[in-house]
């Protein structure tokens, strides 16, 4: 069958009224997902936007060995292989950090479209500032762009069988939708975006803006995400009515998620990290930064001909996708794929995996990382790696630092801290992901300081 593959970065699954949102308006996903296999158990794996892109390109689990750093030329690629099995591959992305810098993430694409003019440094629109003094209508925004680029390949091609990887930086800051997305739920809106999360500590915000100015920013700041999320809905859901009218959605698979989620007030954080510049004019250096729910538990919906619509609480992750994809292509699924088909759980059987891993790439304290885009930061704090076994929910860095330990059925915000309760429960999750981390062949060098608490 066909392929449709689309990835919507920084998409939270609250956002989805199949997963009980009820703020945002996603009519069209809402109105797909009553076709779909509803995955209430997926999670991201590695962490933030290329490592998860990595995974999903490659089945394995990068978090061990990559980061975020260019595809080695030794990866073997979701689309070599379908192209190799006779598949046309083709991807548009307006994600910028697939070709720049040589990072090779086209690897296996028969053509290649990047919609350009997405940010990529922390805080510099200028590239963005560019493209966006243009705009006139809807469709010169990026989701429409992306949208629209895949739409006119499909005219061309659509009577032979493809892969299409369809990935749109929107939701993700800076949030500058058409304003009547925004004022859908901020009527008093100025037009002025709050051009990216703080990524920092809220009370740093109330510090410096007051409580009724942190008010304000907590309000217009989901506005504005609000707003991208309902207009990325209306694009997918142009895309998928694409596939409707070309008479080819019995014979194409689709599926739709993300790389991870984003913090609007929980937790203490507005944004997905916590970045603090120490002297004017450098780079912000990453400190503690947990992936709670909100960020690691993400939305897979995926239609297959042939497949009934229904919901599943199996345990599934991101990486599993590659093979999935292979599988369903009957393509053979290489040996050095570390992720699980999820095909069976298509078929009806529920049994996933016993727990999941969501973490930033492995790494020491005093190293430096291309955690967050090309350019090297500081690590000033531990990373903290989420391990989730579906009941509890495990956020661990490594030996020494702080434990957090969650009962998710009873505690699905994740407030009460049960480590010192049930200690039994968090020494089993921290010798499920050791035992992961050496199984994955993670540098030893960083594995020994994440065997104890």
């Amino acid at each position: 069958m066909n392929i449709l593959f689309i990835v919507s970065d920084t998409f939270r699954r609250d956002n989805l009224g199949c997963y009980g949102g009820d703020k945002v308006e996603t009519p069209h996903l809402d109105r797909f997902a009553k076709k779909c296999v509803i995955f209430d158990n997926c999670y991201a794996n590695s962490f933030p936007t290329m490592p998860a892109r990595a995974d999903i390109f490659t089945g394995r689990y990068t978090y061990g060995y990559l980061g975020w750093a260019p595809l080695p030329p030794e990866e073997i690629t979701l689309a070599h292989l379908l192209a190799q099995a006779g598949y046309l591959t083709k991807a548009v992305v307006d994600t910028p950090f697939f070709l720049r810098y040589g990072y090779g993430y086209d690897k296996g694409f028969v053509d290649f479209e990047w919609i350009i003019g997405q940010t990529c440094k922390a805080g510099d629109y200028t590239i963005l500032s560019d493209v966006s003094r243009y705009r006139r209508f809807e469709t010169d925004c990026f989701a429409p762009k992306t949208v629209m680029a895949a739409e006119r390949w499909l005219e061309r091609h659509r009577k032979q069988r493809f892969f299409l990887y369809v990935d749109t930086w929107d939701p993700h800051e800076p949030w500058d939708p058409p304003s009547w997305y925004i004022e859908k739920y901020y009527p008093d809106y100025d037009g002025k975006p709050i051009l990216g999360g703080c990524y920092c500590h809220l009370s740093e915000v109330k510090e410096r803006l007051g409580e009724d100015g942190l008010k304000e920013y907590l309000e217009k700041g989901r506005a504005c995400y609000y707003g991208e999320v309902t207009l990325v809905d209306r694009w997918v859901g142009h895309l998928i009515e694409t596939i409707e009218a070309m008479n080819l959605i019995d014979e194409t698979a689709i599926i739709f998620t993300t790389d991870h989620g984003y913090y609007l007030g929980e937790h203490g954080y507005f944004g997905k990290a916590i970045q603090k510049t120490e002297k004017e004019g450098e780079l912000p250096s990453l400190y503690r930064s947990p992936l709670y729910e909100e960020v690691a538990h993400i939305p897979l919906l995926m239609y297959v001909p042939g497949y009934k619509p229904r919901r599943t609480d199996s345990l599934v992750s991101l990486a599993d996708l590659m093979p999935t994809i292979l599988a369903l292509a009957g393509v053979e699924i290489p040996e050095r794929v570390q992720a699980c088909s999820l095909k069976p759980i298509l078929e009806g059987d529920d049994e996933g995996r016993n727990f999941v891993v969501t973490t930033w790439p492995i790494a020491n304290v005093g190293e430096r990382t291309r955690a967050i885009d090309m350019v090297e930061r500081a690590i000033k704090e531990p990373q903290p790696s989420t391990i989730t076994s579906g009941e509890w929910s495990m956020i661990y860095s490594c030996q020494g630092e702080p434990v957090e330990l969650y009962n998710l059925p009873s505690d699905p915000k994740q407030k009460k801290n049960l480590f010192h309760d049930r200690r039994d429960i968090a020494e089993d999750l921290l010798q499920k992901f050791s035992s992961h981390l050496r199984d994955i062949g993670v540098d030893p060098r960083l594995l020994k300081s994440r065997l104890s608490f």
